[in-house]
């Protein structure tokens, strides 16, 4: 008979939160031997994570970390908003966390080769992964650099953790109005900062579609320049944060907003789960 007791099988399970049949079974296969038992219950897991591979991963979180002139973002995805709520998923996001932004990564594969203890943030992934039984990936990693910094977390449903992050980079001194446009950035998905950030590419792309749907729509060739660059500044509205209408008085536009209280926003990011 194998020489474990009903206590060294309690203590492998909370040690890697495996299921109690399975780690029974890993410790006689071990013949007790722990750190065995250990080894065959991540291969097991690893031959799991494999066969996840090809997998959907449409839930998860958001998590920030602030250090000095910086703020991290990562998006940690798994496959269902039950796992995304789990306490050790949550654990897991907040030590990938820690560590992508110790070394500052602005990139999932500088994050994943980021230091995690004695592994690295992909191992402890996999790992975890291998855990809770569910593909688990870093699906996105930005570090936003700034002489000021406002982090905005917003939660879509109470019962899960945030599911859009949003950290802006400022100069100036009013932190409320920043924390302001911060909150504007997570219901206005902006994709650039300012109308010059737009790729001359898409501004021309969006210039042929519309100038069709307007002559489509009869519009009289000699008024054609005049309507069709009002409608592409309606597309700089769309996508330039500085040139959206301020969500909380939309007389306003952002870059007006930022003017009035003496702020200059130098650069933002936004995450959303599974966007």
């Amino acid at each position: 008979m194998a020489n474990f007791t009903i206590a060294d099988i309690k203590a492998l399970r909370e040690q890697l939160g495996t299921g109690m049949v399975d780690t029974k079974k890993a410790l006689e296969e071990a013949d007790g031997d722990v750190e065995k038992a250990t080894e065959i219950l991540r291969l097991k897991g690893a031959k799991g994570n494999a066969k996840r591979a090809d997998r959907s991963t449409s839930e998860g979180l958001i998590a920030a970390r602030e250090s000095a002139g910086a703020v991290t973002l990562i998006e940690l995805a798994c496959e269902t908003d039950f796992v995304a709520k789990n306490e050790r998923f949550i654990a897991l996001a907040d030590k990938v966390a820690d560590a992508v932004a110790a070394v500052g990564a602005d990139s999932v594969e500088a994050a994943l080769a980021a230091p995690a203890g004695a592994q690295t943030v992909e191992q402890l992934i996999s790992d975890e992964a291998a855990i809770i039984g569910e593909k688990v990936e870093l699906r996105k990693v930005r570090t936003v650099k700034g002489e000021n910094l406002s982090v905005y977390m917003h939660r879509t449903s109470k019962d899960l953790p945030p599911q859009i992050g949003v950290a802006v980079a400022y100069s100036g001194t009013d932190a409320e109005t920043a924390r302001s446009i911060a909150q504007h950035i997570s219901f206005a998905n902006p994709s650039y900062l300012t109308r010059e950030d737009v790729p001359a590419a898409d501004v021309e792309k969006e210039r042929e579609i519309v100038t069709e749907i307007s002559r489509n729509e009869g519009k009289p060739e000699a008024a054609l320049p005049k309507i069709v660059e009002g409608r592409v500044t309606a597309y700089f509205k769309q996508v330039a944060l500085l040139e959206q209408d301020y969500a909380k008085d939309n007389k306003l536009s952002v870059s007006q907003v930022a003017k009035d209280a003496g702020i200059t926003v130098t650069d933002f990011a936004r995450f959303k789960v599974g966007a």
